[in-house]
């Protein structure tokens, strides 16, 4: 194999987020930065660069007459034009920017406004009910800005906001566009998934930011007429770095997603070539075409027989384009690019969709690394793999055991600089050299690709000392079409003294009544006959001591963080 860093794209360097808004303003004055609606079901309407960063300066003149430098702002809201000017207008000169998950609850935004010691509070009217219960109960807010126009004194208007700092802005006032940037401090306050109680507050500078940037757009091609639909949440670092402030740097278009039920009809309406998505999503497409597909056996015999053609005489990706033309209308017509996330991609998922003639690549982060730490290319990639360690990251593994596996930990200019107000968390996490222990286990290999088996708190350790990976094992059983979710455990058999791995299942009831040629629900004999046959087959291509002993069926889906992961505990 060539060496895999070999030709990277050009990218222009940036030391700070003012750099990235003012060189896209620079080189593409008129290329639109968003398409959004104003009202739901209406048309997408163009922002341009210029409006962009004249709101930004605009919002960002306003908080800098009203807070001190160095204050904190929160976002509270869905994915909308004023959470993009609120972030920049923020992080260029104000001081520090708090996005907040919009499914939190009440108690959760409340404790983590007061752990950031949060200035100013900007929501929407989608989180009105939610804001009126925080509203007085935390000290430091001195403002709370709504985005809509809503009649309650104890708000302020986000479009007066604008409009005074327009107006100060036009009368020379420079606080907020000639304030110092400085690139080492803190600048974004990320709260990790998970409870109140065990969520860590992440601190990231522009350079973590930056370097990110500069080293993810020099591994993919990203053309400056590419269009982007937004569907993940911007409070995610992964949307944010890549999805937003990515698409601003590279000169991009972005397109807000109305939400996860418009899917299909803004693909429609977008016709994007570009999408981050996470797994389970590009699944349900896969599940789809695939139902439509096998339910005509022509049909069926006819895209196996043309992926088998498309595959060994080597088409091009535009010969793919029309031969599977009907795949491609579902995504909107001009998919290119679908990059994945947050979790591990099925390869055989990414090999259908690549056949198809989708350049289809996953990559491996963290909020702590900004959030991008390897990546597959566009030239080089590995559909088994996290991909290649992003230039200008070192990454290790620690303690490798007999097969190569240890704990993944990395440094470079985009580790994080800490937990925020947490000396004990963050000795833990970085080392007095500098690295990272990001907590998945995995090895580097031959051509250095990173690859993940699972995570350090999960692995369950066998009576033989060997390590059970339980991801490996729910990854065979999602292999099965019986299988909806499932988490493998290692359950404490006190009389016989051992381990028992066992199998959590949460079956998928449409799969099984087709199989059975049912038109009712299957009883739970039915199903846990099918499910047997899912565990043999995971089992026949499992060592000894990783095969299930025990299957227990779940009649509800598991329990899940915003981020649509599964809570183990």
């Amino acid at each position: 194999m060539k060496n895999p860093y070999d030709n990277l794209y050009d990218v222009t360097e940036v030391h700070n987020l003012r750099d990235v808004i003012k060189k896209r303003v620079r080189e593409f004055p008129e290329n639109p930065v968003f398409l959004v609606k104003s009202k739901r079901g209406g048309q997408y309407e163009p922002i341009s660069s210029e409006k962009y960063d004249h709101d930004i300066d605009s919002l960002g003149t306003y908080f800098m007459n009203s807070v001190k430098k160095g204050s904190r702002v929160a976002i509270f809201a869905e994915t909308r034009y004023e959470w993009y000017v609120t972030y920049l207008a923020t992080t260029n000169g104000t001081g520090c920017i708090v996005p907040l998950d919009k499914e939190l609850p009440v108690n959760d935004v409340l404790n983590m406004l007061d752990r950031a010691a949060t200035d100013i509070v900007v929501f929407s009217k989608s989180k009105l009910e939610i804001i009126n219960q925080v509203y007085g109960k935390c000290a430091s807010v001195k403002q709370y800005i709504c985005m809509d126009d809503i009649n309650d004194e104890r708000f302020l208007s986000f479009s007066r906001c604008m409009s005074e700092g327009e107006s100060r802005l036009a009368a020379g006032d420079k606080i907020f566009t000639e304030a110092t940037i400085d690139p080492e401090e803190m600048t974004i306050l990320l709260f990790t998934s998970g409870t109140t109680a065990k969520s860590k507050a992440v601190m990231l500078c522009q350079r973590n930011i930056c370097k990110n940037l500069m080293s993810m757009f020099s591994m993919l091609y990203i053309d400056r007429n590419d269009v982007w639909l937004s569907v993940l949440p911007l409070h995610h670092t992964y949307e944010c770095t890549c999805g937003f402030l990515g698409q601003v740097y590279r000169g991009t278009t972005v397109a807000v997603c109305e939400g996860l039920r418009y899917i299909q009809q803004n693909l429609q309406e977008v016709k994007p070539t570009c999408i981050l998505m996470v797994p389970v999503m590009l699944e349900l497409f896969y599940k789809k075409i695939m139902k439509q597909v096998n339910s005509d056996p022509k049909t069926a015999k006819k895209l196996n027989t043309g992926i088998k053609i498309a595959n060994a005489l080597h088409f091009s990706v535009g010969m793919r384009r029309k031969m599977f033309k009907q795949i491609h209308d579902i995504f909107g017509g001009r998919m290119r690019l679908i990059i994945l996330g947050g979790a591990p991609v099925k390869p055989e998922i990414l090999s259908f969709f690549q056949s198809m003639g989708f350049l289809c690549v996953q990559g491996y982060g963290l909020t702590e690394c900004a959030p991008i730490l390897a990546l597959n290319r566009d030239k080089f990639f590995k559909n088994e793999s996290a991909g290649l360690p992003l230039p200008g990251c070192t990454v290790k593994i620690l303690n490798p055991d007999e097969n190569g596996i240890g704990e993944f930990i990395s440094k470079g200019d985009n580790n994080f600089m800490g937990y925020y107000n947490d000396p004990e968390n963050t000795a833990i996490a970085l080392d007095s050299d500098g690295f990272y222990h990001t907590g998945d286990l995995g090895y580097i290999d031959k051509d250095g690709f990173c690859i993940i088996t699972g995570r350090k708190k999960n692995v369950i350790i066998a009576k033989n000392g060997k390590n059970v990976f339980p991801e490996e094992i729910e990854y065979l059983l999602s292999l099965s079409p019986y299988v909806a979710e499932s988490v493998v455990s290692g359950v404490l058999d006190s009389v016989r003294d051992d381990i028992v791995i066992t199998a959590t299942i949460f079956p998928d009831i449409d799969e099984i009544k087709s199989r059975l040629g049912l038109d009712r629900d299957p009883d739970e004999n039915q199903i846990m006959d099918c499910l047997k046959d899912s565990v043999a087959e995971a089992n026949d291509r499992l060592e000894n001591y990783k095969k299930i002993k025990k299957t227990v069926l779940r009649m509800t889906e598991f329990e899940k963080n915003t981020s649509r992961k599964i809570m183990r505990y």
